[in-house]
């Protein structure tokens, strides 16, 4: 139903059910015996534990991320690099309490981590806005050999170390505030961008404490925008360009929180308990996981928003799925993903 929901846009439980039982002779071919009745579903959204919608996605990311291995990495990497980031979905507090945030606000975060290889969610963690997002950093399992970039709210020496030690590598920011001790530097082609790539220490006696080892301190200059960026890794052997064009994939995710919020019901919901919000969470992800995929299997090249538009009119109609989707033209690329593919947006 949830399903139902998202792909067609209810706005309402009430919604859901009166489109159900305008649909009730097609209701058989999908497995419903019957419309639900709005109680029903609100009963269901109030009491069905939401894990079993997360180990639903959980088990779609697992088939999204084995026909995705094959997807073409435009970065000069022969290991998995991922995105770190968050975003917040704001609530009324009058109707969402536990949702904490601030005085007046409630909210919810989704911290999310995704593949740069398919741009699809691996990881999400659903938390109240009041959580920062450094602590998520103590939840995630880190992957010896793996890239995670993230963005300067990610700042943390000692949970740096811990990835450190994980045998993962960090792609990240730096502070204007950040201080350190150059130890050596090497060349670099300027023409690229790129404007230095040190070897340095911390000189903080807390910041020497929490990551006693060096770390790689790269200077890039956008061509284009004239921006000045500084990026920290831990990693001492990709080339310092590859760095810069890592941190520069880390807009996927922003394009992703971008999607789901304009293309799947995720900023209105069917219930006010955390149980309701993180179900439909879960069941928005579920979807997106759903069209992923089945965009790779049948080997279409039209966009996720393309296809979701037509399972939203075809989803009880008789017929194979890849007949529906068949004649559907490629889609050109889109404008965010064009007018967004420099540093300046990081």
């Amino acid at each position: 139903m949830l399903a139902f929901a998202q792909l067609t846009w209810r706005e309402s439980l009430r919604d859901i059910e009166t489109c159900l039982a305008s649909l009730s002779s097609k209701l058989y071919h999908a497995g419903i015996r019957q419309p639900p009745a709005r109680n029903t579903l609100a009963v269901a959204n109030e009491k069905r534990d939401w894990r079993i919608f997360a180990d639903f996605a959980q088990v779609l990311i697992q088939q999204a991320t084995a026909l995705y291995a094959d997807e073409p990495f435009r970065f000069e990497l022969q290991a998995a690099a991922y995105a770190l980031d968050s975003t917040t979905i704001d609530l009324c507090l009058s109707l969402f309490p536990w949702a904490t945030f601030r005085r007046a606000k409630a909210a919810i975060k989704l911290h999310t981590l995704l593949t740069l290889q398919g741009n699809f969610p691996t990881v999400i963690i659903v938390s109240t806005g009041s959580v920062h997002d450094v602590n998520i950093l103590d939840q995630l399992v880190w992957e010896a050999g793996s890239f995670y970039i993230m963005d300067r709210g990610y700042l943390d020496f000692a949970r740096w170390y811990r990835i450190h030690q994980c045998g993962a590598f960090f792609v990240t920011r730096a502070k204007q505030n950040f201080r350190c001790a150059r130890r050596y530097s090497r060349p670099v082609d300027k023409t690229t961008g790129l404007r230095f790539d040190q070897t340095v220490v911390l000189t903080g006696l807390d910041a020497q404490h929490d990551y006693p080892v060096p770390l790689r301190r790269i200077g890039y200059r956008d061509p284009k925008t004239g921006l000045a960026l500084v990026f920290l890794t831990n990693n001492f052997t990709v080339p310092a360009l590859t760095i810069a064009q890592l941190y520069r994939g880390r807009w996927q995710i922003e394009l992703f929180f971008k999607w789901i919020k304009q293309h799947l019901r995720i900023k209105a919901f069917y219930g006010t308990s955390p149980n309701a919000v993180r179900t439909q969470v879960w069941s928005a992800i579920a979807v997106y996981l759903l069209v992923a995929i089945l965009k790779k299997r049948l080997h279409l090249d039209s966009s996720l928003y393309t296809i979701l538009q037509i399972l939203s009119l075809t989803l009880f109609e008789k017929m194979p799925i890849s007949q529906a989707l068949a004649q559907l033209p490629p889609s050109p690329p889109s404008p965010e993903t064009v007018n967004h593919q420099c540093l300046l947006a990081f």
